[in-house]
């Protein structure tokens, strides 16, 4: 199908952008790398009346160090993020989760901000920076506001983005020395998560000092696996206390059913992939 007309705006900077989307109105749609847009206009499933184009700004592009941070531009695309440099050393999480994403042609022309903004549930790189307590950089009229990942995923879809702001960056707190695994189950015909484990753990003697754990597709949200984490802290890290805390993965998640799974059986991955991830993340 062919989409709806719609005005094409391609601005340069992120003012122009904010600009464009605040004269646009609430019916504008921002266009990232478009995997996930551009075969819904096709569809006719969004009719927009303004198309913003991101593309054409630079500065929100790459990877960068701030502190005790990395900062990644909403542009950059999963290929980039998946060879950078300061991402396998400071958020190797971030890495293992992106690597899973869709196919090479989609991870060069997907956006690491793209995916996130669109919140979908069963995207891979939700949960990673929910487990990183990542902070969400949001751009609009009346300037710049910082959101913690935890307040920016709201339900399906949904964020804490107002229609005329943009994701300009995420910040991610450094985890350097951590160790990370991202345990994915989904059917071999597509690669949306059914379930998955984002996992990452700081050990010291052979005892896990600090762990995160979040679930992807096990709620409306990712879900920051609390009582994983608990049971986790201070415990040895061999098979037996991995699997004791991966028993309580389910615990405080909300999964529906869909044609893929009943509740039932979603519960079940996120115990067994949870043990996975950890164990593979520890080495055990």
């Amino acid at each position: 199908m062919i989409p709806a007309p719609f005005d094409y705006v391609a601005p340069s900077t992120v003012d122009e952008a904010v600009q464009a989307l605040a004269a646009a109105g609430e019916d504008a749609k921002v266009l990232a790398g478009g995997q996930s847009l551009l075969p819904v206009l096709r569809m006719r499933l969004a009719a927009p009346t303004t198309l913003v184009d991101l593309g054409k700004i630079a500065e929100m592009r790459g990877v960068r160090e701030d502190g005790d941070a990395l900062v990644v531009g909403a542009m950059t695309t999963h290929y980039e993020v998946q060879r950078d440099a300061l991402i396998a050393e400071h958020a190797a999480l971030v890495k293992e989760a992106t690597d899973t994403v869709a196919d090479p042609q989609v991870r060069h022309r997907g956006t690491f901000g793209g995916a996130i903004a669109h919140a979908d549930p069963a995207g891979d790189l939700l949960a990673p920076v929910l487990a990183l307590d990542g902070e969400l950089v949001l751009a609009g009229p009346n300037g710049r506001r910082t959101v913690s990942a935890a307040e920016f995923f709201q339900d399906y879809f949904t964020t804490a983005l107002a229609p005329d702001e943009l994701l300009v960056e995420v910040r991610l707190p450094k985890h350097t020395g951590w160790r990370a695994h991202y345990e994915k189950f989904n059917r071999v015909a597509q690669a949306w998560s059914m379930c998955a484990v984002a996992a990452t753990v700081r050990t010291e003697g052979g005892v896990i000092e600090e762990a995160r754990v979040a679930l992807t597709n096990m709620g409306a949200t990712p879900v920051r696996a609390t009582a994983v984490e608990q049971a986790l802290l201070g415990a040895q890290a061999n098979a037996d206390t991995i699997r004791a805390a991966a028993a309580h993965a389910a615990e405080g998640t909300n999964p529906v059913a869909d044609g893929n799974s009943d509740v039932e059986y979603r519960q079940h991955l996120a115990r067994v992939l949870t043990g996975r991830a950890v164990a593979a993340a520890v080495g055990a």
